[in-house]
């Protein structure tokens, strides 16, 4: 799908885009393609109305249910790491959210799975993407330790809310060369850490400190 073919894209000030991508640049981000995404995909469509104004600040904003839009830069310094070959067609998310960090692995990605564990915000994002045209998404109501076998293996898996430990769930869900993206808890601190499957095993490399909302675990019906 083409970027400009999404609904929306066009409605918000140039000059703020233009001004977050600055930013975003400053901050260490190098992948052009994704920054053209963020600068051009719509992120204040997957605000509250009362927060829009804000969309192109880069900071995190509630979406209700004591969860939070990820800021710009997270959301692209994730995607980066990520995203490292065009080899990689298959991309699972654990954490939907509002949808907005699955808008961007859509545009990068043949599939998409994205899974949340919020009834409410499941549907809502679901609503949302297939509004703005989105058609290469699974939607899954369900615990993100548990991924999702049935579409297994992914090539890429990212997870967006802090975990205590990586569930071997997940890692025996990834492909031969699959990669892993998630905020970790080490030694007491979130980590965003990236994890890479070889013959020889899992590699981990720890990037940054990060602050996310927590991994939990069940389904939740609001």
């Amino acid at each position: 799908m083409d970027i400009n073919s999404i609904k929306g894209t066009g409605l918000t000030s140039q000059s703020s885009r233009e001004k977050l991508i600055h930013e975003l640049k400053g901050l260490g981000i190098k992948n052009s393609e994704v920054l053209n995404l963020i600068s051009n995909m719509p992120r204040h469509l997957f605000l509250d109305t009362a927060l829009a104004s804000r969309a192109y600040e880069n900071v995190s904003l509630p979406i209700g249910f004591k969860q939070t839009i990820s800021q710009p830069y997270m959301v692209a310094k994730m995607t980066e790491l990520l995203h490292e070959t065009n080899s990689m067609n298959h991309v699972l998310e654990i954490g939907t959210g509002s949808g907005y960090q699955t808008s961007i692995l859509s545009m990068l990605f043949k599939k998409v799975t994205t899974i949340e564990r919020i009834s409410t915000l499941h549907e809502q994002s679901k609503k949302k993407l297939n509004y703005l045209g989105f058609k290469n998404i699974s939607f899954i109501l369900g615990d993100g330790h548990l991924g999702f076998p049935n579409n297994a293996p992914y090539d890429a898996i990212i997870i967006t809310a802090v975990a205590d430990d990586l569930p071997e769930t997940l890692i025996n869900q990834l492909s031969p060369t699959g990669r892993i993206v998630l905020p970790l808890m080490h030694k007491g601190e979130q980590k965003l850490t990236k994890l890479k499957n070889t013959k020889n095993g899992i590699i981990k490399k720890i990037i940054e400190d990060v602050v996310f909302v927590p991994m939990l675990k069940g389904v939740e019906n609001t």
